[in-house]
């Protein structure tokens, strides 16, 4: 679609006539007289008119040159099709507790008992499908720590990889302090890349491992602006078998540390959540989203190309012609007259 930037400029189209009109003409030598002896020479003068009559297609050259400057200043311009611009999302890290007491089966998936981990991955895995444009990376720990995905745009290998995670891969202990310290590590090195920086850590105990203690690590955390959410996940009752028959309830995470989860979260402002079954963990998740809400692509946008220099090139390109010609057009004369000098 063709349009111009600056279409009030047209307004100027009519000056020339304006000025044609209004202004004063200059002022002539009508009432002077020259007395000479014969008439020959204004033979000259008779020809230069004639030419001049015969010139007048640089009038015309002219009033083309003015129209294409008047186009030029209004800028005319080639609008595209509307496109979406792509949106550069947060830098979101995923921290999962690999520790061996993920294993507990307190946790219930489409009607079935499963454990921990297993209700992790499904709901994560939804999670992550929705983080349209962020750079997801995944951090697994138990006795250690280890980054199974840097940030990246593919979410799908983030989802599988995450799928493929299995309990005490790394260790049977919770670190949960060099969870954090990587996740500081790998969003500091591409913190200029996003303008969030966030981590999501999901554990079912207490820090037993590791070299960082994990306040230490939200200390580092809040130095470099990320920002930690803290899920803290395990039933709070679960009937088991009794020793001397029948069944009796137990707390299944009691080891579970609230108190260092919740302070890690406020300190880097986060917050902490607590996941007593699937859909409390679907909820937490989902209110996840909510408050670091996906960056929608700004709709509307158009590519303008600019076309103005065309006319622009042409009007200069008249304007020199008339030049040339007017040069021309006098040496020519000049040139007559100096031949009609020596033959008279």
């Amino acid at each position: 679609m063709w349009s111009l930037a600056w279409p009030w400029a047209l307004l100027a189209l009519p000056l020339p006539w304006f000025a044609h009109r209004l202004l004063p003409e200059a002022l002539g030598l009508s009432e002077a007289g020259l007395r000479v002896p014969n008439l020959s020479n204004f033979e000259t003068l008779k020809d230069r008119s004639d030419a001049e009559q015969l010139l007048n297609w640089r009038v015309w050259v002219a009033v083309i040159a003015w129209l294409l400057l008047v186009l030029a200043a209004a800028r005319p311009e080639r609008i595209g099709d509307e496109l979406d611009v792509p949106v550069a999302g947060r830098n979101l890290m995923l921290a999962v507790d690999l520790s061996g007491s993920m294993d507990q089966k307190d946790f219930e998936l489409a009607g079935r008992r499963v454990d921990r981990l297993t209700a992790t991955k499904a709901v994560a895995s939804d999670f992550i499908a929705r983080r349209e444009g962020d750079r997801i990376g995944l951090i697994l720990f138990g006795e250690r720590a280890y980054l199974q995905v840097p940030l990246t745009l593919d979410r799908d290998t983030v989802k599988i990889l995450l799928l493929e995670a299995e309990i005490g891969l790394a260790g049977e202990k919770t670190a949960i302090g060099d969870a954090i310290t990587l996740a500081v590590r790998r969003v500091h090195e591409q913190k200029e890349d996003a303008g969030e920086q966030v981590l999501v850590l999901l554990t079912d105990g207490a820090n037993t491992a590791g070299e960082v203690h994990p306040l230490k690590a939200a200390e580092l955390a809040q130095q470099v602006g990320l920002r930690i959410y803290t899920i803290g996940i395990g039933a709070e009752s679960m009937d088991v078998s009794s020793l001397v028959g029948g069944r009796r309830a137990i707390n299944p995470s009691a080891d579970l540390d609230e108190a260092t989860l919740t302070e890690i979260a406020q300190s880097t402002g986060g917050r902490y959540f607590r996941a007593t079954d699937t859909a409390s963990l679907q909820d937490i998740y989902a209110l996840v989203d909510e408050l670091e809400p996906v960056e929608e692509p700004e709709s509307g946008f158009r590519p303008v190309k600019s076309y103005y220099f065309w006319p622009l090139g042409a009007a200069i390109s008249l304007v020199g012609l008339l030049c040339l010609t007017a040069l021309l057009q006098r040496a020519l004369m000049r040139r007559r007259t100096e031949v009609q000098a020596h033959a008279g």
